[in-house]
């Protein structure tokens, strides 16, 4: 679809059409409520440390046993929209199939990057988009002053921090697998 068409585009979105816009490497596409959201492809520090927090996660995944998949920006389509979060925790048999998305229900762990311009999404509107969807878990790592990895769980609806991991500190958490994390390594060249 090019440009000229989201001028043409009527009515509300759809998650169908979403999904069938073109494959863009510099922008991500979500869908929050009828509204198309569009961003900006993650810079190079926002990349190095999701691909160093997926292999991590993942390591720690395939060490526990835990019937899961890890993966970068992939589509999860949630009752009010679809979203691309940087990393997923995914029960491995919605994954089993070559999917354009999976359902928040098969989803237990999203992590947000947060960057210049996505603080407000990743902070605010997103996490309460998880919530409402009833995915367990919601990290949230924050670069700035120093990478922190901020560890919520759902309770009650809402999510509650119930960890944060400092730089230069290893932090456990045995959920949604057993976990340990020192951020201050993840955005480093």
């Amino acid at each position: 679809m090019s440009v000229a068409s989201f001028t043409h585009h009527n009515g509300p979105w759809t998650v169908a059409d979403v999904l069938a816009l073109p494959e863009d490497r510099t922008v991500r596409y979500e869908l929050l409520g009828e509204s198309l959201v569009m961003s900006p492809a993650p810079g190079l520090r926002h990349q190095r440390a999701s691909f160093r927090l997926h292999v991590a996660l993942d390591a720690a995944a395939r060490a526990a046993g835990a019937p899961v998949e890890v993966l970068e920006a992939i589509n999860v389509t949630l009752p009010s929209g679809l979203v691309v979060p940087d990393i997923v925790v995914a029960d491995a048999g919605a994954t089993a199939e070559d999917q354009v998305s999976i359902d928040a229900d098969a989803v237990q762990l999203v992590i947000e990057l947060v960057s210049p311009g996505n603080k407000t999404m990743d902070r605010k509107l997103k996490p309460l988009l998880y919530a409402e969807a009833g995915i367990p878990h919601y990290w949230r790592l924050e670069f700035d002053p120093a990478p922190r990895l901020i560890i919520s769980e759902l309770d009650s609806g809402r999510y509650t921090e119930t960890a944060i991991a400092l730089p230069g500190t290893v932090t456990r958490t045995e959920a949604p697998f057993p976990f340990e994390i020192d951020p201050a390594g993840l955005a480093r060249q």
